[in-house]
This record gives structure tokens, C-alpha cells and sequence, in this order.
């Protein structure tokens, strides 16, 4: 597992997989078929693993935080960077940063608090964080308003951030006036595409930003990975060519929510068995849904198999 100090080159590497958290019936973490989902991403190429909202964080105990940590240690390649998170209220993530401080862990990233939060006062509790942590951590920017982009600079200036996973759902992803303010601010090379495929082109090539996250990439790692390769090579024909493969599944997470709908879609694709939700979230049950999203992830899942042939 990496354990060096994050660098500009760790974020183009790989694909930066979002994975979902598997559980048990009785909602113990399942070491195995979360070894399943990992071993499935890399036999497309991704080595780069950010357990956050689609792992549901969110609703994670803290008791439960150092044990899941101790797991994914285990089931960790050599090569393998694991990026865990923490929040997303203040109290919980200096909690689950205290138990970081004494593992390997490069980085983590801070979930977004929505509520009750300031953009002045976020910045101020990923600097704590940061300080705490004595090593940089990854701001999720997902709200306009959420923080301001000169307190993102002093952060990046500081070092007190190592990488900002950028997601903020645009109309038309080519029109960004606050990723434009981001970028005047900080390294281009440490802000990352953070909604998927779905943007990724316009982030990649007009903004120049150096990778991307995906859930769907769990589901075709080896598609996902080809789409950066294609970016990098600047061959946007291709870039579009594969994004359409993702597009059906992506439709029905942005309708149903992209974490609940990815929980599912990777059960029902045979990739490994998620198990239950932590609530306050919950699966997927309505019957014609969890036809559409099997559907989606099959054929995702054959167009993958058949770019692996292919190679």
C-alpha cells in the first residue's frame, strides 16, 4: 500500500475508484467481497481506491472507522493507494483523524458538511484537520458557497491540502466560473474531476485537470481506464466513443441517487455481493429500478470484457 507523501503524479496514475462498501446481512464489513470489488478494478488497471460517499462515510461509526481501516490494509496490493475519509461533521472527522495520525495513510479526504457549516468556518476545520493530522488532507468541494476559493489557495499554500476533489454538477461542465476562480488560486495538477465520466472531457481537456473519479468504473475498470488513457493522448473522438458505455448507468444514478444505485449495480452484475446500507440510507428494492440497473451494469459490465479481449 502506498504510504509515501502524496505528489502531483500519484492523482493522474489511475482511475481514482469510488467504491462501494460491502456488508454483511447482519452489517459487518465483508473482508472478502470487498477484496472482490478491488480485485475486480484492478484487472483493469485502477490502483487508486477513495472509500467516501458511495462507501456511505457518512453514516459510519466512529467505533467501526479503525477496524475498516485495519481491513483495507489487508486486502491493499503493494501498489495500492487507499484514500479513506473522515466526516462529514467536525466533531466525528478530528475523531477519525486521531486514530489516522497513528497509521499509514498518506491522506484523506474531508466529506462535505452541508449543514450547519460556513464557508470561513469549513476552511478553518480542514486546516484543524490538517494540523491535527500532521499530513495534508483532500478537501470535496460539492456546493458552490461551500468554501471559498482564496481559502482553498491559503490551504494548497499552506500544505495543508494535498488534492481537491472537485464535483459540482454544472448544466454544461465547460462553463465553470468557480472552478476558473479554483484554478487561478491553486496547481491545476492537485484539483480533481469528482463526478464521474459524465464530465470528465470537459474537465480534462478544457481545464486541464489532471484525473478523474468514478463509481462506475467498479463495473468497467478497464473502460473507465481506457477513457483517461485517451485524455491524456488528447484523442477526444475515442474519449466520447467511451463515455457513451457509461452514460445509461450514470442516467440512473443522477435519477436515484449515484451511491444507492452503484450499491446495486455492482451486486447485480455478479462483481461481488454489497450486502445492506447503513442507514439513514437504504437499498434499492422497487422492482422495475432494480431491473433497469441490472440491465445497465450487465451490458456495461460485457462492453468491459469486451475491451479486455480486445486489448
Amino acid at each position: 500500500m502506498k504510504t509515501t507523501p502524496v505528489t502531483a503524479s500519484d492523482i493522474p496514475r489511475s482511475v481514482l475508484s469510488v467504491p462501494p462498501l460491502a456488508r454483511r446481512a447482519d452489517c459487518s464489513i465483508d473482508r472478502e467481497q470487498n477484496k472482490r470489488i478491488l480485485d475486480h478494478l484492478r484487472t483493469g488497471g485502477v490502483s487508486t481506491f477513495m472509500y467516501g460517499g458511495n462507501a456511505n462515510f457518512y453514516n459510519l461509526p466512529v467505533s467501526e472507522f479503525a477496524p475498516l481501516l485495519e481491513m483495507l490494509e489487508e486486502i491493499a496490493g503493494a501498489d495500492d493507494w487507499i484514500i479513506p475519509s473522515v466526516g462529514s461533521d467536525y466533531g466525528k472527522a478530528m475523531d477519525q483523524i486521531a486514530i489516522l495520525r497513528g497509521l499509514r495513510f498518506p491522506t484523506a479526504m474531508v466529506l462535505p458538511h452541508r449543514f450547519p457549516a460556513t464557508a470561513a468556518g469549513v476552511a478553518t476545520g480542514i486546516r484543524r484537520l490538517a494540523d491535527l493530522y500532521q499530513r495534508p488532507v483532500i478537501a470535496y468541494v460539492k456546493d458552490d458557497g461551500y468554501i471559498d476559493a482564496e481559502d482553498l489557495g491559503r490551504l494548497a499554500a499552506d500544505g495543508a491540502i494535498c488534492g481537491i476533489k472537485y464535483a459540482i454538477v454544472r448544466a454544461n461542465p465547460e462553463i465553470d466560473p468557480y472552478l476558473e476562480q479554483v484554478l487561478s488560486v491553486v496547481d491545476r495538477k492537485m484539483v480533481i474531476s469528482g463526478i464521474g465520466e459524465r464530465p470528465a472531457i470537459a474537465h480534462l481537456m478544457q481545464f486541464k485537470l489532471p484525473g478523474f473519479t468514478s463509481g462506475s468504473v467498479c463495473i468497467a475498470p478497464r473502460l473507465s481506464t481506457m477513457l483517461l488513457e485517451s485524455l491524456k493522448r488528447g484523442d477526444v473522438k475515442e474519449a466520447e466513443r467511451l463515455r457513451r458505455l457509461f452514460l445509461p448507468l450514470e442516467d440512473l444514478r443522477d435519477a436515484h441517487s449515484p451511491l444507492r444505485v452503484l450499491h446495486e449495480a455492482v451486486r447485480l452484475a455478479g462483481i461481488a455481493e454489497t450486502g445492506p446500507i447503513l442507514p439513514y440510507l437504504s437499498n434499492i428494492t422497487a422492482p422495475v429500478l432494480v431491473a433497469a440497473i441490472e440491465q445497465a451494469a450487465k451490458r456495461l459490465l460485457e462492453a468491459n470484457a469486451g475491451a479486455r479481449k480486445a486489448a
